[in-house]
């Protein structure tokens, strides 16, 4: 080999040093460059898995809160429903409180026009009484012939009550 210019003593010598050199590059350098890398990468990975942990929980969060969105929904039907029944009954009781005290005032109403009718009823039955009385009393005081006995009734009749008292 020294035919073509190499010098094994110079070759040996420069691969003991790049073997030197590599090792030292690879013991300073690539150990801790790897380590590195291997550090990011194991905290990329890290923060993938939280970020797919975290994409489940929210879809989770997101389903609850859908539920519980639905749930509300729900109930508000049913707040609405019962109010709307409550107001019906309330509209119905009103109803047929009006109603009773409709009929009670006209149970009233019918009692006192018929304490009414018959307070008429007696008052005219007096004014009829005390009309026949003078009746009677000017038919007595005459002579009982028929046709005067007649003219006399008319007579009391035309005058009414006016002429009694």
């Amino acid at each position: 080999m020294e035919g073509i210019g190499i010098a094994w003593q110079g070759l040996i010598a420069q691969l003991v040093s790049f073997a030197i050199l590599f090792g030292l590059l690879t013991f300073l350098l690539y150990k801790p460059v790897r380590r590195i890398l291997d550090e990011r990468s194991n905290r990329i990975k890290e923060s993938m898995d939280q970020a797919e942990q975290i994409k489940v929980r929210m879809a989770e969060t997101e389903e609850r809160v859908r539920e519980q969105v639905e749930a509300a929904r729900r109930e508000g039907q049913n707040i609405v429903a019962q109010a709307g029944q409550m107001g019906e009954r309330v509209k119905e009781e009103a109803r047929l409180e009006a109603r009773r005290e409709a009929e009670s005032i006209m149970a009233r109403s019918r009692i006192e026009i018929d304490r009414e009718r018959d307070e008429a009823i007696e008052e005219l039955r007096r004014q009829f009484v005390d009309l026949a009385i003078t009746a009677a009393e000017k038919v007595i005081s005459e002579t009982l012939d028929k046709e005067k006995h007649r003219r006399l009734i008319d007579e009391v009749l035309e005058e009414g009550p006016k002429g009694r008292g």
